[in-house]
């Protein structure tokens, strides 16, 4: 595992099919979208106290945050995520969970894991022993580009949704609503270099990296 770099960036319908353009003629798609796309599901954890909403936030250098995840309504395949920064670098963990395991998380029932034989399953349950709890869904569309030197990953966020009864995270078709005035962003991630080609792709005259959180967005709704 090695941290990576990353960059934010809020952009505009008319900067989305700019850069779907340019990042169609140098990298590929990611092999699991369909239609060049997929919804992604997400179940962010936080504490009563809202620690790491505060500490995205108060822009806390050290911090981490836990989410279930599953994409395009597969139920078959669903991750238990952990994502830390530290200084401006991210690191992202993950470990496959069953659905019928998915389900007893989002009911705040978590007792099964202290059986478990996976290291970060281990951590997740001590900090739910320790007060995390379900929070907030949080569902939107990507487009994902890759370019294999530098192992960058690029992704376009748009359509972004949250509901707040967590225990319907298992269903596809459960309600949500759409986040007011949330912007499509745009992540560039990669290793130990960005490659010129990549660094042009993305470029937009007027645009600079920034923050943005879609689970502290998310919450602005409970």
């Amino acid at each position: 595992m090695k941290y990576r770099h990353e960059w934010k960036y809020r952009i505009s319908y008319g900067d989305m099919l700019i850069l779907c353009q340019r990042l169609s003629a140098v990298a590929k798609r990611d092999i699991h979208t369909k239609d060049g796309k997929y919804v992604v599901h997400s179940l962010y954890f936080d504490h009563a106290s809202d620690k790491a909403l505060r500490d995205k936030i108060e822009g806390v250098n050290i911090r981490e945050k836990f989410r279930i995840r599953y994409y395009n309504d597969d139920l078959k395949v669903i991750h238990l995520e952990k994502k830390c920064k530290v200084n401006g670098l991210c690191l992202k963990e993950n470990a496959p969970l069953f659905k019928e395991q998915a389900a007893c998380l989002a009911e705040g029932n978590f007792e099964w894991m202290a059986q478990s034989g996976n290291s970060l399953v281990l951590e997740f349950y001590s900090k739910l022993c320790g007060g995390l709890q379900p929070k907030i869904i949080v569902g939107y569309t990507r487009e994902a580009f890759v370019f294999s030197p530098g192992n960058v990953r690029v992704t376009i966020d748009y359509n972004i949704r949250t509901g707040q009864n967590c225990r319907d995270f298992l269903n596809p078709s459960c309600i949500t609503l759409p986040v007011r005035d949330a912007p499509i962003i745009l992540e560039v991630k990669w290793d130990e270099y960005l490659p010129d080609i990549i660094r042009d792709a993305v470029s937009l005259k007027g645009r600079r990296p920034g923050a943005f959180s879609k689970y502290a967005a998310c919450r602005v709704y409970g």
